[in-house]
């Protein structure tokens, strides 16, 4: 199968270090995200930021353009205490009091364009800063968050009666509501902070993000975790009645699994079937021919729900018709926006005669911003060779939509899900349909049940099961996984497969037969 044009579908969403020539671009949008005159840094002070930190200064680009940006800087915290103000901790804007050995990352600024405020750009420059704070070993985050709100409150109750009545949920301010809804925790109300910031009455809030993975210089043995938060749909087949009905059963899923800040969605193999059960075709080819029209709404609708809710999604499967040939393709749904496809490539014999679905012939291995990883579609997961290459070319996490008539069938599934674990020291993702579609071929009897599972060794989970669900159960199962664990079970695990493999195997199986 060739490699169709998809560039139409893909804007990329993308979170970088700010350059020089940025800079013009990051002031509009620091104004206009402020809206407030006197606030906003400028384009002396983030040319100051670039020059002394360039590590701590994020933008966000969409289609070529600056959306959003944060500045940031490295302190010793108890060196400035509780009460200081915003031009003391950010040495007068231009951060000269940046300390390189310091152990807190202090966020001097958030700032997104009004007009794609709903793309979740501030979260993703937080994530940044996590991001950042892991890489240098720091403590915590800190920074002084905007009341927007108390003004309309100030009257009644003093700002630190306010914000904890935001924080309960008794009070709503669009600041505050969205930091500690991305994990920072309130400290202390500072006073004086913000002198233009007549909305706050000048106050601010001290937040924390505690770095869990921080070791002291002293700690000689320490490596970062790299945590993955893995997100498995036991999709819920069920007869709709249009295109925009599946795209809001999809975006259900995506929305509920991008609340619980997983990294990856995955979808079950043949999902875009539901669509044929309101199609008045009958006959099975028929069926995947039909769903194969709505290849282009399958692409628009996922590449918007990975942008919008930034989250990686596996995306099921779906029939792909070129050169009048059917495919059951999977695609990858980057979260920023950009997207690539894998064929299966062996076909079952349901399949076969009942479709005429074609194999593909390439077995790819993607690059995503929490590792590298791999799609094999159902049947594909039988066939250890494919996830052997996989983990051979750096694949950390293999993910395997499935459909699955009975339960024989899903067993197949799982045990060789967990073999491939266990052989290749990575991590496998098994994803399942519930519910039946009477009148829709590969939909009309669905045994499904959903999982994460890891290598077998003291280092996981007991029985290599991360996580779960019942089974024909509607579910979400998510669980986490640590890429820096699956690194040194490689190495110095009870059993180490990956690295003891015969490497003249060809010659060894010879022989041995």
């Amino acid at each position: 199968m060739s490699e169709a044009d998809t560039s139409k579908y893909q804007k990329e969403i993308i979170v970088r270090n700010i350059r020089e020539e940025d800079i013009e671009e990051v002031v509009k949008v620091a104004n206009l995200s402020f809206g407030l005159p006197g606030v906003a840094f400028e384009a002396k002070h983030y040319k100051s930021h670039i020059n002394i930190f360039p590590e701590g200064q994020f933008c966000v680009e969409y289609d070529g353009k600056i959306i959003g940006a944060c500045s940031s800087i490295i302190i010793n915290f108890d060196e400035y205490g509780d009460d200081h103000s915003f031009d003391e901790i950010s040495g007068d804007g231009y951060i000269r009091n940046h300390n390189p050995k310091g152990i807190n990352l202090y966020g001097l600024d958030v700032v997104v364009h009004p007009d794609y405020q709903k793309l979740k750009i501030g979260r993703r420059l937080y994530e940044a800063r996590r991001k950042l704070c892991r890489q240098f070993n720091l403590k915590s985050i800190l920074f002084g968050g905007r009341m927007p709100n108390y003004y309309k409150y100030a009257d009644k109750m003093t700002p630190e009666e306010f914000v904890d009545q935001v924080v309960k949920k008794k009070l709503y301010d669009p600041v505050i509501t969205f930091q500690t809804m991305n994990g920072f925790k309130f400290k202390k109300v500072l006073p004086k902070y913000l002198p233009h910031d007549e909305a706050s009455l000048e106050n601010a809030t001290l937040m924390e993000w505690v770095n869990e993975d921080y070791a002291p210089p002293s700690d000689k043995d320490y490596r970062h975790s790299l945590p993955v938060r893995i997100s498995s749909i036991q999709y819920d087949f069920k007869e709709v009645q249009s295109f925009e009905e599946f795209s809001r059963q999809c975006e259900y899923y995506v929305r509920n699994s991008s609340k619980v800040r997983s990294d990856f969605a995955v979808f079950p193999e043949a999902v875009t079937m539901q669509l044929a059960s309101f199609s008045d075709e009958r006959f099975p080819s028929g069926q995947a021919q039909k769903v194969t029209t709505y290849t282009e709404d399958y692409l628009q609708l996922f590449s918007d729900l990975a942008v919008k809710y930034s989250i990686n999604i596996i995306a099921g499967s779906h029939y792909v018709e070129e050169d009048n040939e059917i495919y059951n393709v999977s695609y990858l749904f980057r979260r920023n926006g950009t997207f690539d496809s894998q064929c299966k490539l062996h076909i079952t014999p349901s399949e076969k005669s009942w479709l005429g679905t074609q194999s593909g012939d390439d077995l790819k291995v993607f690059d995503t911003d929490y590792g590298k990883i791999a799609i094999l579609i159902g049947y594909d997961i039988l066939f250890p060779e494919l996830a052997r290459k996989a983990a051979d070319e750096g694949a950390q996490i293999i993910f395997t939509p499935f459909l699955a008539e009975n339960e024989q069938g899903y067993l197949r599934i799982r045990y060789c899900a967990q073999a491939r674990a266990i052989e290749n020291q990575v991590y496998t993702v098994i994803s399942g349909a519930s519910g039946n579609m009477t009148n829709v071929t590969l939909a009309d009897a669905r045994y499904g049940q959903s999982g994460i599972f890891s290598p077998i060794d003291y280092s996981f989970p007991n029985a290599g099961v991360v996580a779960e669900s019942q089974p024909n159960m509607e579910a979400i199962v998510t669980g986490d996984v640590d890429l820096e664990v699956l690194h040194r079970n490689r190495q110095t695990g009870t059993v180490t497969p990956v690295n003891d493999r015969r490497i003249d195997r060809v010659r060894f199986i010879q022989k041995i037969t």
